[in-house]
């Protein structure tokens, strides 16, 4: 364990960890603290950063990270897009508070990369998030995009919610990508896995109680077990591979390590990745925690490898709508 990461875990245990004890959740307080301490990094030379927040912007409203002038290598490889949906339970939290994260997977993937400003709760409450995803998967599609040359990534909610994107991809018929990164993914709303408890007080961010507490402000009345909302209770055959990774004292790791295991029964290829002493979404650190970028290098890696093979199927296996 870095110096970096030990450092950012006391801070995330000394400034964010005791609001999550607070009976209840102050929605406002929250996304100020975000807007206000948003670290704005600098876009990778090479690349070039075009926000798309205008009224009229649905359902691309978000901001793309897009290659100035390809290299060699990239003209070398198929061309591969990323589509990026950042956590915050559901209600706070924006693209540009996950651009550290963003920035450095889009560059070491090489692959342009879109992150959707979806409606955000208790304005817009489930479905709402997973309807602008899937708006946005499909005008992807319409702009030409082949369907297996993109991946879908998220990271806490935002990873609850690319895994159940993909859900309601395939119970609707579209295309699939090529497969889905999934940071520390929020998948049990219900908030029933045993890490909930016995990772309570090991976990620097979270507060066990305060998961089910945040599940309300999204849900509203919809059933916790609903599938497009809690994937973990998803039938998930048919989905594309998966990448996990989460770290070992998260109060969220039985939501990455209970999918992997039910993924992996239904037939989905799965890597899932356990950190150890790695605090919820560490990566988002990147690049000034080490352990952060030597996992953006690994979800990278992944990117590369099954658009790379949707890439070489034939062009009936990767038909787009």
């Amino acid at each position: 364990m870095s110096w970096q990461s030990t450092l950012a875990c006391w801070f995330l245990r000394r400034q964010f960890r005791p609001r999550t004890l607070d009976p209840v959740i102050d929605v406002e307080h929250a996304r100020a603290l975000t807007a206000k301490r948003v670290w704005a990094p600098r876009v990778p030379r090479g690349w070039a950063l075009r926000e798309q927040y205008r009224p009229g912007d649905a359902p691309m409203r978000g901001e793309w990270l897009e290659p100035t002038a390809p290299s060699d290598a990239a003209r070398a490889i198929p061309r591969r897009t990323i589509l990026y949906l950042h956590g915050g339970g559901y209600y706070f939290c924006s693209p540009q508070s996950h651009r550290s994260l963003v920035f450095e997977l889009a560059r070491r993937a090489s692959a342009r990369t879109f992150s959707l400003d979806y409606r955000l709760a208790p304005e817009h409450r489930f479905p709402a998030a997973l309807d602008d995803a899937v708006a946005a998967w499909r005008q992807l599609l319409t702009d030409g995009t082949p369907a297996g040359s993109i991946v879908i990534a998220g990271d806490s909610a935002g990873g609850g919610l690319a895994l159940a994107t993909l859900v309601a991809l395939r119970d609707a018929g579209d295309p699939m990508p090529a497969g889905g990164v999934l940071f520390s993914p929020w998948t049990d709303l219900a908030a029933t896995g045993d890490t909930i408890r016995s990772n309570d007080g090991r976990d620097p961010m979270f507060s066990g109680p305060a998961i089910a507490r945040a599940a309300q402000v999204y849900l509203g009345d919809t059933a916790a077990t609903h599938p497009h909302a809690s994937p973990l209770y998803a039938d998930l055959h048919g989905l594309p591979p998966l990448f996990m990774q989460a770290g070992d004292t998260e109060v969220l790791l039985d939501d990455t390590r209970r999918v992997a295991n039910r993924a992996r029964e239904a037939g989905v290829h799965v890597e899932c990745e356990i950190w150890p002493e790695m605090p919820h979404v560490w990566q988002i650190f990147a690049p000034f925690i080490p352990e952060a970028g030597a996992a953006l290098d690994k979800a990278a890696a992944f990117v590369n490898r099954v658009t790379s093979v949707r890439a070489a199927q034939p062009s009936s296996e990767t038909s787009t709508v």
